[in-house]
């Protein structure tokens, strides 16, 4: 299984950006998927999930500003992100979840993406 994230940049504070995450290989289209961020010096911490029957959940830190989504004919999971703040800035990985729904059992990652939000 390999999972491709991709979409990084540099934006300016309150801009948008989306991020992708083609997957490939043995993976069922149907697992949960979720994405992550990493910033300099703190743990990683989940940004989007997203089961695979497309319900989503977001940390009050992201809700209403990003919106992950998912084609599962294309397995690729997208984050769309809105409204960015210079505290978004981090490593942005997509993970696959173990299950269907979702138990925030990650067993395969992609290498990240980085995204830094300018002031």
């Amino acid at each position: 299984v390999q999972l491709q994230a991709s979409g990084g940049g540099l934006v300016q504070a309150g801009g948008s950006l989306r991020l992708s995450c083609a997957a490939s290989g043995s993976i069922s289209p149907f697992n949960a998927m979720g994405w992550h961020r990493q910033a300099p010096g703190k743990q990683r911490e989940l940004v989007a999930a997203i089961s695979g029957a497309g319900t989503t959940k977001y940390p009050d830190s992201v809700k209403g500003r990003f919106t992950i989504s998912r084609d599962n004919a294309a397995n690729t999971v997208y984050l769309q992100m809105n409204s960015l703040k210079p505290e978004d800035t981090a490593v942005y990985y997509c993970a696959t979840d173990k299950s269907f729904w979702g138990t925030g059992n990650y067993d395969y990652w992609g290498q990240g993406t980085k995204l830094t939000v300018s002031s």
